[in-house]
């Protein structure tokens, strides 16, 4: 007797245990074949025009840009006139061709609108012509239904999968099988097989279109996404860079503030205790602020990260930055308009790295050019216009490859200034930076 009290093995979990590979294989095969050309076989799924993608078609204008989009259309329908000409001829005209012309046709025009149906569609119209037809040497496939059958299975192949080819040749060869074993008693020659081997040429070339087209694509979107991300990078990165001048800026501010608090009481004789507090006060702000700016913005600080001795340049050593680029070639000149006065450390800063950047960008991509950096102090903050004209011998020295993201640095540190910035190349040829960074009037800033 069974363990369990049965007389028997026990079978109730028989359905749930895991079949054989081998089952599991065809299983999943008869799965995409019905999916493929038996669910929704007749779905309309229309053609859509061809967008102006190509050279020649972005080159055409009004009427023939509008037909040229329809070329693929008028294509499939050249194919199934041809098909529909072969009956014709084949079936000598009279009503017989009028029909087999029809049924040769009507199946090319069906992949237009419903492709998976237009291969059935062409089975069945093989099927009605070679028994309406008038030739009897080619079975089962006429000469007008050769070419109608070869059609639709490359136009259903093109706008559907390789999988789909796969199963539309399978029961192509699976139906001339039936039918020259079946009905092919009073057919001395059957061309089975060489529908078969023209079908598998066409159905390969367009499987190897399709396993193209779709690597460009994926390549494509590989590209975009990698550019997307380098730039994304690149932008942190100079924000990065942007925190830590910054962060070594007001650190540099906030210690001193907090120093000449401590300092301050000493500098008065028997300073009343309200003024002792108050500075007390200040100093306890002061480090205060300093310890949470350390904290939050020394994180932006690499391992290998180490603060300058040296402070922060600022437009007074500009002179010594034009002397740098000068020895590398470039005939660079300065101008300064208006009254030269001291700005916040932040924005001298930013102007003299928007500069540092600008000409850059010229070495690398104008080599040989001339530039000129213009700064104008006017009331309400500071002008900047870097200009560079073309390149004397563009074909001669070609431009060093950049990341390409300078700009998108500067626009960084005018945005966060709130200032406003353009960018544009010149109508000589050059390229032309320029920037304004407001700057509060001293009594603003006092308040």
């Amino acid at each position: 007797m069974h363990p369990d009290g049965l007389d028997g093995p026990d079978d109730s979990y028989e359905p749930l245990r895991p079949r054989s590979p081998e089952f599991r294989a065809a299983a999943e095969a008869l799965r995409g074949l019905r999916e493929d050309l038996f669910h929704d076989a007749f779905a309309y799924r229309p053609l859509p025009r061809k967008e102006p993608a190509g050279r020649l078609l972005r080159r055409m204008k009004g009427r023939k840009r509008e037909y040229a989009a329809w070329s693929r259309h008028a294509t499939v329908g050249a194919a199934g006139a041809l098909a529909m000409l072969i009956a014709w001829i084949d079936g000598q005209g009279g009503g017989v061709g009028l029909l087999t012309g029809l049924l040769a046709l009507i199946p090319v025009l069906l992949t237009l609108v419903r492709p998976v149906g237009a291969f059935w569609v062409s089975l069945a119209a093989t099927t009605i012509t070679a028994v309406v037809g008038t030739t009897y040497s080619d079975w089962p496939w006429l000469p007008s239904s050769f070419a109608t059958h070869l059609i639709v299975l490359t136009v259903v192949a093109i706008r559907t999968r390789p999988r789909t080819a796969a199963w539309m040749w399978l029961l192509t060869a699976a139906y001339g099988f039936v039918a020259e074993t079946v009905f092919s008693w009073d057919h001395s020659y059957t061309n089975t097989a060489p529908m078969l081997v023209f079908s598998a040429i066409l159905l390969l070339a367009v499987t190897v279109w399709h396993i193209r087209r779709q690597a460009e694509e994926e390549v494509t979107a590989q590209q975009t996404v990698t550019a997307h991300e380098r730039s994304r990078r690149t932008l942190l990165e100079e924000r990065t860079t942007i925190a830590r001048e910054l962060h070594d800026v007001v650190a540099h501010h906030m210690s001193v503030v907090a120093i000449q608090a401590e300092a301050a009481p000493y500098r008065v004789e028997n300073p009343p205790p309200e003024l002792e507090k108050a500075f007390v006060t200040i100093r306890e702000n002061a480090v205060a602020a300093l310890t949470e700016l350390r904290r939050v913005l020394g994180v932006v600080r690499a391992e290998d990260y180490e603060v300058p001795d040296a402070p922060q340049p600022t437009l007074a050593e500009l002179d010594g930055l034009l002397a740098n680029v000068r020895e590398t070639g470039l005939d660079v000149e300065k101008t300064v308009t208006g009254a030269v006065r001291e700005l916040p450390q932040g924005v001298e800063l930013s102007a003299y790295r928007i500069v540092q950047e600008a000409l850059s960008n010229t070495l690398r991509h104008a080599p040989g050019a001339s530039a000129r950096v213009e700064i104008g102090y006017v009331l309400g903050g500071l002008g900047l216009r870097i200009v560079n004209g073309p390149p004397p011998n563009p074909t001669l020295i070609k431009p060093s490859p950049g990341a390409g993201h300078g700009v998108t640095g500067m626009r960084e540190r005018v945005t966060m200034l709130n200032g406003e910035m353009t960018a544009e190349p010149t109508p000589a040829g050059g390229y032309e930076v320029t920037v304004f960074l407001p700057v509060p009037a001293p009594s603003e800033s006092g308040a």
